[in-house]
């Protein structure tokens, strides 16, 4: 029986540094969560659909949580949150590599032993040639989040779509987890999103996308193939568009 084909040519997985954490014995990188990740980003390449990644740095350092919580220079603690995302991103590079994948670390702040710069044409390259690219160090500009990050990127190679990967499936109307009313929306215009202040990104990565039109689907990283069920247009968590 043939695959069927994926909905997405090229997407942008917006994926936060706590994703990679083990919340049980605080390791900040959990080795079986990149290998779960590394499977499904394996699964979704055998579709055909080209892959870069947006990798966050909370797990390590969160600019603006921390900088407040140690009374870091706000500037200082965002290049700090920037450099914790290039760690996350080798980190992520390695294992998916050991599976099989050709891998690009594409980094916003020049460190050419360890990392390639960030050049449009050069990464629209490599993922035209089937290699999985991850994007480091967000725009490497301080007070600017990964959100931003991954709306600038979507935008520079032309992605179909971002998918935001959280802890929850998808956008409430309330936070579920304190509310066991709450309602989760499957589908919601950019509109709505602001009118009610849904809170899908921050707001000039929300903006971003607006003005270009390019979708947003949240969604749970928690759950199985989770990545896999979004490129093939499966009604899970919840669209923005």
């Amino acid at each position: 029986m043939p695959t069927a084909k994926p909905k997405y040519k090229r997407v942008v997985l917006k994926l936060s540094g706590e994703a990679l954490r083990n919340d049980k014995t605080g390791e900040s990188i959990d080795s079986a969560v990149l290998d779960r990740l590394a499977a499904e980003l394996k699964a979704v390449r055998s579709l055909g659909t080209q892959v870069a990644v947006v990798v966050g740095g909370g797990n390590i350092f969160r600019g603006l949580a921390g900088a407040q919580a140690n009374g870091t220079d706000r500037t200082t603690g965002d290049n700090m949150g920037m450099l914790a995302t290039v760690i996350n991103g080798l980190a992520l590079m390695d294992r998916l590599e050991k599976h099989g994948l050709d891998v690009r670390v594409m980094t916003a702040i020049p460190m050419d032993r360890i990392a390639e710069p960030f050049i449009q044409r050069r990464a629209t390259q490599h993922l035209e040639r089937g290699r999985v690219v991850i994007f480091v160090a967000g725009t490497g500009n301080p007070y600017c989040t990964t959100d931003y990050a991954s709306a600038l990127r979507a935008n520079e190679v032309g992605a179909d779509i971002i998918l935001k990967a959280t802890k929850v499936d998808g956008i409430y109307d309330k936070d579920p987890v304190k509310h066991k009313d709450a309602k989760r929306y499957k589908k919601v215009s950019f509109a709505e999103a602001i009118s009610k202040r849904l809170g899908v990104m921050d707001a000039e990565a929300f903006s971003l996308c607006e003005a270009n039109r390019i979708p947003i689907l949240v969604f749970s990283m928690n759950q199985k193939e989770s990545v896999r069920s979004a490129i093939k247009g499966e009604n899970i968590g919840t669209l923005v568009s």
